[in-house]
């Protein structure tokens, strides 16, 4: 968050924030979730070198910038952020450190890897589905299709109906270089990826928000399924 002057606290100042559930959902015995500030970089790669895995969380829009494009409309997005957690991914893939991306972060992955996304799937890929609601927020739900043979399918299998959140308005539109599709919508996005140079589970990211799946946990998937598959390739 960037000054604000209509901000009743820290008004002028920048705030990096961790979101409370996503606090939660990380946690677990012998597990702590630490907030990667934004440091001078003659520090953060000690601070990398600390962390036994990265889980890039949701936020604000990738810049169209970040990807080769041109902004349409009001979309944006966080250019500063999107190159602070792009060093991050970065440092992570090139030292092989496991990796979690939940929804902006699936979107940063798959153009760290050279894809693309749509900036608004309703203006530029109208059979999409609205994906998004400010005032449902993650109430809202769909259907997903699991790639047959595919990890995923491996870990949900059992799911006759799988449904997860949805809170996002932006998609993939060409998917990066060297990630195997893991799930599909039903309007045919991509809904969860991995990188197919690691071994399976070890760097990969939904487009839904597993940490939020406790707002309606009995219409969904089991969000613990996708962490515990995560941190075991923790060290």
């Amino acid at each position: 968050m960037y000054p604000d002057k209509n901000r009743t606290v820290f008004g002028p100042k920048t705030l990096s924030y961790l979101e409370n559930d996503m606090a939660n959902y990380v946690t677990r015995k012998g597990i702590l979730p630490i907030l990667i500030p934004d440091v001078n970089e003659d520090y953060l790669n000690d601070i990398l070198g600390e962390m036994d895995g990265f889980v890039l969380q949701g936020g604000t829009d990738l810049a169209p910038e970040t990807y080769g494009e041109d902004p349409i409309g009001i979309w944006n997005g966080d250019a500063y952020r999107d190159q602070y957690e792009l060093k991050i991914l970065d440092y992570a893939i090139k030292n092989k450190k496991p990796v979690l991306g939940i929804c902006r972060g699936f979107q940063l992955m798959n153009v760290y890897f050279g894809g693309t996304l749509f900036q608004d799937t309703l203006t530029q890929k109208t059979d999409a589905e609205d994906h998004r609601s400010a005032e449902l927020y993650d109430t809202i739900k769909h259907s997903i299709q699991f790639v047959k043979g595919g990890y995923f399918d491996t870990l949900y299998g059992h799911e006759k109906q799988p449904q997860v959140n949805s809170v996002h308005h932006q998609a993939i539109k060409d998917l990066g270089k060297d990630l195997d599709v893991y799930a599909l919508s039903e309007d045919g996005l991509i809904e969860a990826f991995g990188y197919n140079k690691e071994p399976q589970g070890k760097v990969m990211a939904v487009q839904w928000h597993p940490e939020f799946f406790h707002t309606i946990k009995d219409h969904l998937i089991d969000a613990d399924i996708l962490y515990e598959a995560f941190i075991q390739h923790l060290k």
